[in-house]
């Protein structure tokens, strides 16, 4: 299960160029990839690569939720660490690198780092780009869920 999540999260990088430059992103990786070892090596010790292929829900289902915990904290850490960048005239986290962070799923990290640092507010270009990325993203979640048929 782990090199499959490694596979996919470095795939990652080639496909999403802002991800490169994305320190948070290195912070997630590596969170997530703990975490599947941690899981696999207590809870799977004894299942062989066949058993988790021929399991893929159940593999597919364990990399959403490590991915979304994982995500959405790094998300919050990243609107702190530009807010306090911001109250310190510091360089900032470019706003293309956060919506990178929203987009694969961090949407829930960045409302709580919006609402709880009061960060990115108030800047009408930054909000109306987020919240169509976020309906956009939830339809498309939707649409996998449908075809996999997973609802």
């Amino acid at each position: 299960m782990v090199l499959l999540i490694s596979v996919i999260m470095l795939g990652m990088l080639f496909v999403v160029p802002p991800l490169r430059r994305n320190g948070f992103y290195m912070l997630h990786m590596l969170l997530v990839l703990a975490a599947s070892w941690w899981i696999e090596k207590t809870y799977f010790p004894d299942k062989s690569p066949a058993d988790f292929i021929a399991g893929w829900k159940s593999v597919v289902l364990m990399f959403a939720v490590m991915h979304l915990m994982s995500i959405n904290i790094v998300t919050f850490l990243a609107y702190g660490f530009d807010k306090r960048a911001a109250q310190k005239g510091e360089k900032r986290i470019p706003e293309s690198q956060l919506h990178t962070l929203e987009f694969m799923g961090g949407w829930c990290g960045a409302i709580s780092g919006q609402k709880i640092f009061h960060h990115k507010t108030q800047k009408a270009s930054y909000q109306s780009f987020f919240w169509a990325m976020l309906i956009f993203e939830v339809l498309a979640i939707y649409i996998i869920l449908k075809y996999l048929h997973f609802i």
